[in-house]
């Protein structure tokens, strides 16, 4: 076990700052993420291009040193060396915060090993930004990120996911997002809720909402498939399918909610998500799981 006190004057070596960046819109950068990105003696940035953009934007003129997918095992010695030397370090992605679907998570592992305090500033990110107007249910959520590019690989991901009963969101590419939502489609079935998010926080910023099978209409159709996109998609509000529970056409009150506490959800939780899915009172749905008298 390791505890960290991320601001103890006690700290013998340099911190390093995970720092969000706009995923679209340069508003969206935060006071401390500006403070914190002048007050580093170094930043390792995904692509140092693309970064100076952003530095210029807010007057940082602090140094910046390339960290990306292929030059980790490189990048990471260095960067451990002056962070234990006392230099504080921020490292920053392209959009949004480090780690999710970006590089990062090597050198946060190395950090720990070597109890170089992590601290991370909250900031934007495309996926809970997508979720909360996609008017699919926020919670609970499952984020995947960028399925395999192989369709074999894809189908054996969206099968082992199909049956999960929490939203689920996917990241996806302008020229790939047909094909990827016909995937959905056969495996998950097109009558699931779902949304498109695109260019969110810019000016062409565009939610599509309905079915998969009507996305995949629009996707199919529209001069409009452009920018990055955020695939919002609705779980399974039967929980586990037939073959994985039996004869059983549809899972008991109590059952479901047995079955979303061995998923990781505290009871509660999971009374609240069967409520939910089966459009009934979270109260009459305690009142069942519980055994209790409903009169």
């Amino acid at each position: 076990m390791q505890s960290q006190l991320s601001f103890s004057a006690q700290n013998q070596t340099g911190t390093l700052f995970l720092v969000p960046t706009p995923i679209g819109n340069l508003g969206d950068m935060t006071y401390r993420s500006v403070a914190v990105l002048k007050q580093v003696s170094l930043i390792a940035a995904e692509d140092t291009r693309n970064t100076q953009k952003l530095l210029n934007h807010f007057e940082i003129e602090t140094p910046q040193i390339s960290f990306h997918e292929h030059n980790t095992q490189e990048r990471i010695p260095q960067l451990i060396a002056k962070l234990v030397a006392g230099e504080d370090l921020a490292q920053v992605s392209d959009a949004g915060m480090p780690s999710i679907s970006d590089p990062g998570h090597e050198l946060v592992m190395a950090c720990i090993e070597a109890q170089i305090p992590v601290v991370p500033l909250p900031g934007a990110n495309a996926a809970l930004t997508a979720l909360i107007a996609s008017g699919v249910s926020p919670q609970p959520f499952y984020f995947y990120g960028f399925l395999d590019r192989k369709p074999k690989l894809q189908r054996e991901t969206l099968s082992a996911l199909k049956d999960r009963p929490e939203s689920l969101i996917f990241y996806e590419a302008p020229h790939r997002l047909a094909k990827t939502l016909t995937q959905m489609v056969t495996v998950l079935g097109g009558q699931r809720p779902a949304s498109l998010c695109r260019e969110l926080t810019k000016k062409h910023e565009q939610f599509v909402r309905g079915t998969l099978q009507s996305l995949l209409d629009w996707a199919t159709e529209s001069d409009q498939v452009r920018g990055e996109f955020v695939v919002i998609v609705g779980g399974n509000p039967d929980g586990p399918s037939d073959q994985a529970t039996g004869d059983q056409p549809e899972l008991s009150i109590e059952d479901f909610v047995n079955q979303l506490i061995e998923t990781g959800l505290k009871p509660n939780d999971a009374i609240k998500q069967v409520a939910h899915y089966r459009q009934l009172k979270k109260q009459a749905v305690y009142q069942i799981y519980h055994h209790l008298d409903q009169n």
